[in-house]
């Protein structure tokens, strides 16, 4: 096949994830303190639902498990059921596909933007039925979906948007938050996500009935989908930290493109919006990149798991994105509305760098980066 030089020492250390700084141990050493950590009932839920409700300008939030529980719950909010369908990416998280089979009701899948990972407003007409209850709309690796377009064409039929943040916690969107868009929002605070509590999720909505919906659906006595006091207590300071920490990821993210702009092998794979408006910040959970096998003369083939395992042993977090979900799901379990032509190619060729890098804090580790990204331009060699 190729070489690689698979076999080469890491010359980049991934930067710690999570972050545990100062605010973090204090968090840690007041619960101690107090007992709060075991409690059912404290003041770390309550204050985290009042600092994400203004940070997002919304006038409703729900706290859950996960950003997978936020998205089920804002289906059953949006009163998808048994044969009823839900519109959504033919390129997203496996798990909102999964949700809508978890309902009983039928995945429709559209096409994505070309060369970007988000759905694309224009196919929602023709894939709207009768029985459409709700659109899941997913900002993904960098990239925003068109959300207001979506909303354009969702409210006429008064079908619900459900917006997935959960990549793009601290984003914003021609002023406005990620999450806080849509007629629900939703969040993650999974290990890996920009706010990390290990596990955890959250429901945004200025819609007051279908925030009712969802606590008249888990509230049972007790919360049937709880993100517990402890969790909500190490977000607090997080979130706080977020726009900083946005700011500085995007500003290495525009380092390190600048630096591969003229690789063959990686093209970044993000819509116009973020880098066009002033007030339009993207939040970099991921950042894609579309990988070419071939550099531009058509020489030198490089495998892409290949390519990025060998990066992987050089310290660089970049691995293949998501599978395209017609890809990977039986046919008997969704529809497909129109060519799916470029979710075909998303799934073939894209890549997704992973955020810790992305905060290193010295202008030179990112100039390392892209150096270790491009240098296998002109290394590989057909067999």
């Amino acid at each position: 096949m190729t070489d690689v030089n698979a076999d080469a020492d890491p010359v980049l250390p991934l930067p710690a994830w999570p972050i545990t700084d100062d605010a973090i141990r204090d968090v840690f050493a007041a619960m101690l303190q107090d007992g709060s950590w075991g409690r059912y009932h404290g003041p770390h839920c309550e204050k985290l639902i009042a600092a994400l409700a203004e940070f997002h300008s919304v006038n409703h939030v729900v706290l859950c498990s996960s950003g997978t529980c936020a998205v089920e719950l804002s289906l059953r909010a949006a009163g998808v059921e048994p044969d009823d369908e839900v519109i959504l990416a033919a390129y997203d998280y496996k798990a909102n596909f999964v949700n809508v089979l978890t309902l009983g009701a039928t995945p429709v899948l559209v096409d994505t933007l070309p060369g970007v990972p988000v759905l694309d407003p224009s196919k929602l007409a023709a894939a709207i039925t009768p029985q459409t209850r709700a659109i899941i709309c997913s900002h993904l690796h960098g990239s925003f979906a068109a959300i207001d377009d979506v909303l354009t064409v969702a409210k006429p039929h008064q079908i619900v948007v459900v917006e997935d943040a959960c990549q793009a916690v601290g984003g914003v969107l021609n002023g406005r938050a990620a999450g806080s868009i849509g007629d629900l929002g939703v969040l993650s605070f999974g290990g890996s996500k920009l706010l990390t509590a290990g596990r955890g999720g959250a429901i945004l909505t200025n819609n007051a009935t279908l925030a009712q919906r969802i606590r008249l659906y888990t509230q049972r006595g007790n919360d049937a989908y709880p993100l517990s006091e402890m969790q909500a207590a190490v977000l607090v300071p997080q979130l706080q930290q977020l726009p900083q920490r946005t700011a500085f990821r995007l500003a290495n993210v525009r380092l390190l493109l600048e630096h591969l702009s003229g690789s063959q092998r990686l093209v970044a794979a993000l819509n116009p919006a973020p880098w066009g408006s002033a007030d339009t910040t993207p939040a970099f959970y991921k950042l894609a990149f579309r990988f070419r096998p071939w550099d531009q003369n058509g020489e030198n083939g490089v495998d892409r798991r290949e390519f990025t395992d060998a990066l992987r042993q050089q310290g660089v977090p970049l691995d293949p994105a998501f599978p395209g979900l017609h890809r990977i799901h039986s046919p008997r379990r969704f529809r497909v509305s129109g060519h799916l032509t470029q979710a075909d190619l998303l799934h073939d060729c894209l890549m997704t760098l992973h955020h810790p890098v992305l905060l290193a804090d010295a202008a030179q580790t990112i100039t390392d980066l892209a150096a270790v990204m491009a240098e296998w331009k002109n290394s590989a060699t057909k067999s």
